[in-house]
């Protein structure tokens, strides 16, 4: 892989192409990396207790490395 934990990278595609963001997990096995605060996905978690809420729940997905590049800090 051409990138590791902590390096600045840019998207190359999809939805946050452009934008710019720190890698906080590498995944060289499954040739995936996690950018902080990119490519968010949202959960709908359902309420399991009667006084408990639902919620909407946004996580960090992976991106392929192939789809980033790394820029200089």
């Amino acid at each position: 892989m051409h990138v590791k934990k902590g390096d600045k990278v840019k998207i190359l595609t999809g939805k946050d192409r452009g934008k710019t963001g720190k890698i906080i997990r590498a995944m060289p096995k499954r040739e995936q990396v996690i950018v902080e605060g990119l490519n968010l996905s949202k959960k709908h978690k359902r309420a399991r207790k009667s006084n408990e809420k639902g919620q909407i729940i946004e996580k960090p997905m992976p991106i392929h490395v192939s789809n980033v590049r790394k820029v200089k800090e």
